[in-house]
């Protein structure tokens, strides 16, 4: 079933969760152990990340260093059929068109559609460190292009224009929101356009950046309503678990941190007491999001799966 579909089959809040590509050179096995530290809640669909090339530092012999381009981890095509094939879950592979050609992204299209994965999570991709440079007009700026491609391959046309046997079952997809402003956006006003938009030309259901703060969530999807946008809309959660994340992740991905959460942070000596903390907060959000109605809850397990299987025992 499409993940749309599965939102919509489910008489409660469906569980979800993403997970990376093992490091290149590892194995599969770390990805599946996690799996299975989660199964026992019932996922509904698994999310895997996708990773553009990026630089590292070498040191040179003669002292200075180098930066050298180097893909860590492998794309999310392959792993999401082996997902899939093993504990026949809906894998959702993230399509991204940040160091990537559109050529590769049809690619993988192809690949996917004949390996029989049929839902996509579509994304711009961290601009970052990103080692990979594209000749203008052979990658997709922001995530519209890559959605209007993925329209395109919907409806039998190729990259080139050229048409071809319409899929029989065309690619579902989803795509991102963020209640509390893309760093890159103007204003929150530009940012409820664009995600309009989003459903407009396609999106199924619309997943959120972490927050920490639900009524921010409250408020952005009560504004989607108010311009006719029915769609889901599904948290996203990340149990905090590093003592320092107090303060990382406000500057890496603009989350508030509500007072009543740095302060029990501030408290902290270690990670160990921070991870403690993070679990009881994600417990106490997750309930209060259930309470409201939310579609489901989708957690994102880096360096987390633990906490997040520990608040999955307390509400599923």
């Amino acid at each position: 079933m499409r993940v749309i579909d599965l939102i919509k089959a489910s008489k409660r809040p469906v569980f979800s969760f993403e997970i990376l590509p093992p490091l290149k050179g590892n194995s599969i096995q770390k990805v599946y152990d996690v799996i299975d530290r989660l199964r026992e809640f019932d996922p509904k669909y698994i999310n895997i990340t996708s990773h553009h090339s990026e630089y590292i530092e070498k040191p040179q012999p003669d002292g200075s260093i180098r930066r050298v381009p180097v893909r860590k981890r492998p794309g999310s095509v392959a792993i999401a059929a082996a997902i899939q094939n093993r504990y026949g879950i809906t894998a959702v592979p993230h399509i991204i068109c940040k160091g990537f050609t559109c050529e590769e992204t049809e690619y993988a299209l192809i690949e996917l559609y004949y390996l029989g994965v049929y839902d996509l999570l579509l994304l711009r991709g961290d601009v970052k460190n990103m080692a990979v440079e594209i000749p203008p007009g052979h990658s997709h700026t922001h995530a519209a292009g890559l959605q209007e491609q993925v329209n395109r391959f919907n409806q039998g046309i190729a990259l080139d224009g050229t048409p071809f046997k319409q899929p029989e079952t065309p690619f579902s997809y989803g795509m991102a929101c963020y209640p509390e402003k893309h760093e890159e956006a103007p204003n929150m006003e530009s940012d409820l356009f664009h995600a309009i938009e989003k459903v407009k030309n396609g999106a199924g259901y619309l997943v959120t950046q972490m927050f920490f703060d639900n009524a921010k969530y409250y408020a952005f999807v009560e504004r989607l309503r108010a311009e006719g946008v029915a769609v889901p809309v599904i948290p996203g959660i990340k149990p905090i678990v590093f003592a320092n994340q107090l303060t990382v992740l406000p500057k890496v991905f603009r989350s508030d941190i509500p007072e009543a959460l740095a302060a029990e942070l501030r408290k902290c000596r270690n990670d160990d007491e921070a991870k403690a903390v993070g679990v009881k907060w994600g417990i106490q959000q997750c309930r209060d999001l259930i309470a409201n109605g939310v579609p489901g809850l989708h957690f994102y397990t880096l360096m987390a799966s633990d906490s997040v299987r520990r608040i999955a025992k307390e509400i599923y």
